[in-house]
């Protein structure tokens, strides 16, 4: 058998493994959804039962806006049980091609994915969201308006609030995994400083109300988000640093004329 035939057998059965995982992935998520459906009324319940919700009085424009309603909570419950079954995946993936104690060291990572996700949305719900209702509401009442809801609007302005702040602060346990199996390193992470800040700021000013104070509120978390990435990348990478020198120490010990 040729090179050339066996890297496009191995690229196949990499393509196949891929394809396996991801079918994976959709059946858990299909689980979620059918589990989130049982959960999406209890929480549709305290979020209308929480300010400023519990001051308006919604409507439903539609007959399908109930299905949405449904169909939004349970989304949002499957998408945070089945994040850290994705991050798994992840790993299940690349393991083969990672040391013994690098696998290990990824997969401790994976419980921390359900625990950053939950973090992220709370500080969404119970900080930026008031900021956010605070500010429409200023202005609704400045031009005189009289603030009548649909339900699917507001629980659409919601989760575009608590979807990506959550999904955001996956981002250092990202960093950490990318680190781990060597494809992102702290000094690469520097290098991107940059460009990283101001796709944050981009981030903090599209999900904030658009005022100075919130944009700032938003953004600050972010960007130290970011650096506390770079600080967990860097230990990491000392590690593996440390761990390559003694591996290199441990060879030439064994094969003393290795170097000749």
């Amino acid at each position: 058998m040729s090179q050339d035939t066996e890297q496009q057998l191995s690229v196949i059965e990499h393509i196949t493994e891929l394809r396996r995982r991801i079918m994976y992935i959709v059946a858990v998520l299909i689980a979620g959804l059918i589990g989130g459906f049982f959960l999406a009324e209890p929480l549709f319940q305290y979020v209308i039962s929480r300010p400023p919700a519990d001051t308006y009085t919604f409507k439903s424009f539609s007959p399908w806006d109930g299905v949405g309603i449904y169909m939004k909570f349970a989304f949002l419950v499957a998408l945070s049980l089945t994040l850290p079954f994705i991050m798994y995946q992840l790993w299940a993936f690349v393991s083969p091609g990672l040391r013994k104690h690098e696998q290990r060291a990824t997969l401790k990572y994976i419980p921390f994915v359900f625990v950053l996700f939950i973090a992220g949305m709370c500080f969404a719900y119970y900080i930026v969201a008031p900021m956010a209702f605070q500010f429409t509401a200023n202005v609704n009442q400045q031009l005189g308006l009289q603030e009548l809801y649909g339900i699917t609007h507001y629980l659409t302005f919601l989760f575009n609030l608590v979807l990506p702040m959550a999904l955001l602060f996956e981002l250092p346990l990202v960093i950490m995994f990318l680190t781990a199996i060597r494809i992102l390193n702290p000094l690469r992470l520097r290098k991107m400083r940059r460009f990283a800040y101001f796709g944050l700021v981009l981030i903090g000013v599209s999900i904030s109300p658009p005022d100075f104070i919130s944009d700032f509120l938003i953004t600050i978390p972010l960007i130290l988000l970011y650096e506390f990435s770079v600080l967990l990348s860097s230990f990491i990478y000392r590690n593996q640093l440390a761990r390559d020198k003694a591996w290199e120490e441990e060879f030439e010990a064994g094969h003393p004329h290795s170097a000749t």
